[in-house]
């Protein structure tokens, strides 16, 4: 395994419920407190605020909590230097922006760009949207590439990316 001390990323990519956000904690906190937890989820519904208190439930104190649906890019460079970062995850930021009609390249570039300097200890999380179905309308079909251009520009600056199956990770690079 790397040294993540100094300034690393660890870009983490799997499927739904493949385990990226426990083994991405488990990483962060392997480093010495406080850790910065960006979350991207936005509560729509019932079932999604139940999905965000568990996430929230599983972090132990120590974690300090910066909710960046939109404003990504920003919050992670207001990250102290060292502190080890965890961004949660790159899949609901970019549909949060899709869905308001916002320039998705631009912005995924601006965040790979952010993301390719990086002063301490980061972890990022997304989802791997390329392994199923073509999806069957325009949407469906222009987030999946999209989520597959931003992945790949933030693999190509990562230090390290691991690719999670049913809980275990595998380094791709």
């Amino acid at each position: 395994m790397p040294d993540t001390s100094a300034g690393s990323l660890t870009f983490l990519l799997g499927g739904a419920r493949s385990g990226k956000s426990a083994h991405a904690e488990k990483l962060a906190t392997a480093h010495p407190a406080p850790w910065t937890y960006i979350a991207t989820a936005q509560s729509w519904d019932d079932e999604m605020a139940e999905r965000i208190a568990l996430h929230r439930a599983r972090r132990t104190e120590g974690w300090s909590t910066v909710d960046a649906p939109f404003d990504l890019a920003e919050a992670v460079r207001a990250v102290p230097d060292e502190r080890p970062l965890l961004v949660d995850c790159l899949t609901l930021w970019l549909s949060n922006h899709m869905l308001a009609g916002h320039d998705v390249d631009a912005l995924s570039a601006e965040l790979a760009h952010v993301l390719s300097a990086p002063r301490g200890p980061w972890f990022v999380v997304s989802n791997e949207v390329g392994l199923g179905i073509v999806p069957d309308n325009a949407l469906g079909r222009r987030f999946r590439d999209a989520q597959g251009r931003l992945n790949q520009s933030v693999a190509a600056v990562a230090d390290r990316v691991l690719f999670m199956v049913a809980g275990l990770p595998m380094q791709v690079k």
